[in-house]
Parts: structure tokens; C-alpha cells; sequence
């Protein structure tokens, strides 16, 4: 039997203000959700976000599923990372993922050559220094560290994972020798099952890792109410992964038709497929269950279809309404 998985939440748009946060951290606080999850925001910025929540009274696990490994030095990811959890004083996860080859482009003059071994590289780099180092010299195309350099301690260490964002096979073996978590995104639960944590497996034994990084997975969900459009929900919580190469791809991996010239039938074939869950409370934990059966971890619930239509309260109501079922499932 597979062990019991954590059930979280993930705040899905990047916040202007960061009290448009504090409605799901509230409701981390009162339910038996485990972590309240962000993204990377170019708005109000990921970690300040974060920090003015602890501020507020909200010292509840946390978790940023991923920030972009070109926006910073892993000296400064470190030393952000364990700020939060000192703020906090509750379990924190950092993931890190490449960025589009546009974006690394624009801030770099030129995309990565080597991404999933450029992330990993900056994760190992980011653990090293979490950890205490002194580090080893590391120079590759995202960043240079200097032999020696090290994080003053810290007593008591705040309780940081750091994360690797992963897709596809390539991805998922690299964060199996650096990461402590690896993040998924849209992916279903048979591939997680069949894919990505067999290459995690294997890259964690290239490594010489006696353990192999657990697996969060972000979840689409909404409640089937009145007046409700799945599709339109589908479309509008996970349309722009729906156009991108990459995640469409991953998903044909996994047995769901999806082309990123044609998001509006990817969007009908997640629904069709279970990869966005929509229906009663009850039936979405019942989907759930199939990610905890395949070895997740921690299921991020992400309500962005609901959030994008009818505003933060909606996805609330669901995102109670669900654990609330998901409790039942285990009694």
C-alpha cells in the first residue's frame, strides 16, 4: 500500500498585493491542508509575498513551486530560502526550474544549452550552501561559485527543501541526483507512477543517492456547480501550459491527446482524462486517491479555473468542500 500523501494548496495567479494571498493561507490555517503553495510572481515578489504572511500571523508550511533559476545567484536562493523559514518557523520548499528559453534569453543574451542540468547543478549548489558548505568551485552557464564560499549557521537551521520543477524523462533523472522534491505540474498520475519517479529512481542511483526526492504534484480541480463550463474552467486554469510545447508533450507521453496548436481540445482531453478533476467533492478525492496510489507525496490542489473566473472566494468554497471529502477517505 502506498503511504498517505499530504494534501496542500497552491495560490494559482501571481498577486498584485499580497493580501489577495491571505484567503487560501487562512484557509491552510483552518483545515487540515498541509502547505499553501505559490508560483513565481513578477508582481509582488514570490518570497516577500511569503514573508508578509508570516508577518500577518500565517506561520504555516510553505512551499514555491517553482521560482526561475535566471532571476538569482543560488547564494542569494539560499539565503532567501532559510530567511522564510526562520520567518516562519514551519517546513519551507524552494523549487527551481530553467524558465522558457525566451525569458533566459532576455536575461542572459542567450537561452541555456543544458537546462535540466543547469537546474540541477543550481539545486545541488543551493543544498550545499543550505547545508553549511563550504561548497566546491562550480562554474557552468547559469552561475559561478568560488571553492570555500559558505552560509554563516544558523541556530537552529529553519527546516528548508529545495525542489526541482519537472516535466519529462530527462528532467526527472537530473532532479533525482540534486533534488529533495521534485515538482510536477499537469502530470498525470500514471505518469507519475510510470515516468518521472522510475527516472528519479535511477537518477538518485547514478548519484550514489541512498534516497530518491519525494514528488509534489499540482492538481487541477473544481466542484461541479450550477451554471459551470468545465471546459471554460479547463481552458482558463490551465490554457497557457495547454499551448507550450513541453507540457503538451509530456502529456501525449501520457496517453492525453494535447497539441500546442490546439489548446481548447487539450483542454476537453484533460478533462476527459482525469488530469483536470472536475465533479462532486467526493468523486475529486476519489481521483486524488489515484495520485496518492501512484506514489505523490504531497497533491497540490490547484483551483486557477475557478480563481480565473469567479475570484478567490469560489475556489475557497471548493477547495473546503474537497477536503472535506478528502477527509472522509480517510476514516
Amino acid at each position: 500500500m502506498s503511504a498517505r500523501a499530504l494534501l496542500s494548496v497552491i495560490q494559482p495567479q501571481q498577486p498584485q498585493r499580497p493580501q489577495q494571498v491571505e484567503p487560501l493561507a487562512k484557509l491552510v490555517q483552518e483545515t487540515p491542508l498541509y502547505r499553501l503553495w505559490t508560483g513565481q510572481s513578477l508582481n509582488a515578489e514570490t518570497h516577500q509575498v511569503l514573508a508578509y504572511l508570516a508577518g500577518r500571523g500565517y506561520r504555516i508550511p510553505t512551499g514555491i513551486g517553482v521560482t526561475l533559476v535566471p532571476l538569482r545567484h543560488p547564494f542569494d536562493a539560499a539565503v532567501q530560502a532559510r530567511s522564510l523559514g526562520r520567518l516562519t518557523g514551519k517546513p519551507i520548499v524552494v523549487g527551481y526550474g530553467p524558465a522558457t528559453p525566451g525569458l533566459v534569453a532576455s536575461l542572459r543574451g542567450e537561452p541555456y544549452a543544458t537546462p535540466a542540468r543547469t537546474s540541477a547543478e543550481y539545486a545541488r549548489a543551493v543544498r550545499d550552501l543550505l547545508d553549511g558548505g563550504p561548497v566546491a568551485e562550480r562554474t557552468n552557464e547559469a552561475f559561478h561559485l568560488g571553492e570555500g564560499i559558505s552560509l554563516q549557521p544558523l541556530t537552529p537551521e529553519p527546516r528548508v527543501e529545495v525542489g526541482m520543477g519537472v516535466l519529462r524523462p530527462g528532467m526527472a533523472r537530473k532532479a533525482g541526483g540534486a533534488a529533495d522534491v521534485a515538482i510536477s505540474w499537469l502530470t498525470p498520475a500514471n505518469y507519475v507512477r510510470d515516468t518521472i519517479i522510475p527516472k528519479l529512481a535511477e537518477g538518485a542511483e547514478q548519484a550514489g543517492r541512498d534516497r530518491t526526492p519525494r514528488v509534489a504534484t499540482m492538481v487541477h480541480a473544481a466542484v461541479a456547480r450550477p451554471a459551470r463550463d468545465p471546459r471554460k474552467l479547463a481552458m482558463l486554469g490551465a490554457g497557457s501550459h495547454l499551448g507550450l510545447p513541453h507540457y503538451t508533450d509530456m502529456l501525449r507521453q501520457a496517453g492525453v491527446p494535447a497539441y500546442p496548436d490546439r489548446p481548447q481540445e487539450g483542454a476537453a482531453a484533460i478533462l476527459d482524462k482525469g488530469v483536470y478533476l472536475y465533479g462532486s467533492p467526493e468523486e475529486i478525492a476519489k481521483g486524488l486517491l489515484e495520485y496518492e496510489q501512484a506514489g505523490v507525496s504531497e497533491i497540490v490542489l490547484n483551483p486557477a479555473g475557478v480563481v480565473n473566473t469567479e475570484g478567490v472566494r469560489a475556489a475557497v468554497a471548493d477547495v473546503r468542500d474537497i477536503v472535506s471529502a478528502w477527509e472522509e477517505t480517510r476514516v
